[in-house]
């Protein structure tokens, strides 16, 4: 089993000598190693189990490391990290020419952002050169928002584990893509859709940018082995566990209400839980969709379509009774 630790310079080390370290962010841990070594950050794809043509977020130390990673930095980007940066925000640009394409899954664009637990920031600080990480868990499996979480997915095969203990905001950085006028949002997180379309002073399209364009858009994400269902109301998830119980299933029901900070923070240890008592369905009561709910459903509705025996669209809108 990998060595935990609190020591960011000794997880550095390790980083700068071309080890792969799982380390905190306020949104999940990730799995990270030198953004410039093509042999360790091969060797994070091989870990996670992820898709070469699947690219890397790469974390930086602050925003004034943007024109080393980038082509060019247009104004919506720039007022993007001056406003929401360190924070859940994934900007996507131009690469810069020596950007990897073992990072960037051979695309010209790159995901970058700054992230707010002060443990990551002075891990990339001290490493000296961007993190590429995904997080560190297994490919299309339920994201870590502890170490232990960490330790119960990759064992032995990450070098260190930072621990910085729970995640605070505990669903993935939202995706911007900067290289269109408008931006249009890949996927949404821990910054809602509406706080970004403030910050640019217009409306902000959300668009399904497909598993080469962003990372956690697959259609199949998120997912425990057991079977998620999502329902709208609590009245329907007793009503569902009902009927399933009766039929000998062992099942359990998932409402977290309306704190959507809570629910946030929450859901991915919950999603855990139900697997490690072993259930056969979970049933979900849907944040009301708005704001940071919109992360919340989206990742729900990934883990309900890859969930075993389910079929549910990730697309298909959660229509909810008290919106």
């Amino acid at each position: 089993m990998s060595r935990v630790t609190t020591d960011v310079d000794e997880v550095a080390a390790v980083v700068r000598a071309g080890g792969v370290v799982a380390f905190p962010t306020e949104t999940v841990y990730g799995l990270g190693a030198r953004a410039g070594n093509a042999e360790a950050v091969r060797r994070v794809f091989t870990i996670k189990g992820r898709p070469a043509n699947h690219p890397l977020i790469v974390h930086l130390a602050s925003a004034a490391w943007l024109d080393v990673w980038a082509a060019d930095v247009p104004a919506t980007a720039a007022a993007l990290a001056a406003a929401l940066w360190p924070g859940p925000l994934t900007v996507l640009l131009r690469r810069a020419a020596s950007v990897l394409d073992v990072v960037t899954g051979g695309l010209d664009t790159v995901g970058l952002r700054v992230p707010a637990h002060p443990m990551a920031v002075a891990l990339i600080a001290a490493v000296g050169e961007g993190v590429a990480a995904p997080s560190a868990n297994r490919f299309g499996r339920v994201s870590p928002t502890t170490a232990a979480h960490v330790l119960a997915d990759l064992g032995d095969d990450v070098d260190l584990v930072l621990d910085g203990g729970p995640c605070a905001v505990g669903v993935e950085s939202t995706i911007v893509d900067c290289t269109l006028d408008p931006p249009v949002v890949l996927r949404p997180g821990g910054v809602p859709v509406e706080q970004v379309a403030a910050v640019l002073g217009q409306p902000v399209a959300a668009v399904a940018g497909g598993p080469s364009r962003a990372p956690g858009m697959l259609a199949a994400h998120y997912a425990p082995s057991c079977r998620v269902e999502l329902v709208r109301s609590g009245a329907e998830a007793l009503e569902r566990r009902a009927t399933l119980g009766a039929l000998g299933h062992h099942v359990d029901v998932l409402d977290l209400g309306d704190d959507l900070a809570r629910y946030a923070r929450e859901l991915f240890a919950a999603l855990r839980r139900a697997d490690a008592e072993r259930l056969d369905t979970l049933v979900v009561v849907a944040a009301p969709d708005v704001d940071l709910g919109r992360a919340i459903n989206d990742r729900l509705r990934r883990a309900a379509y890859g969930s075993a025996g389910s079929a549910r669209d990730p697309s298909e809108p959660v229509e909810l009774v008290d919106p």
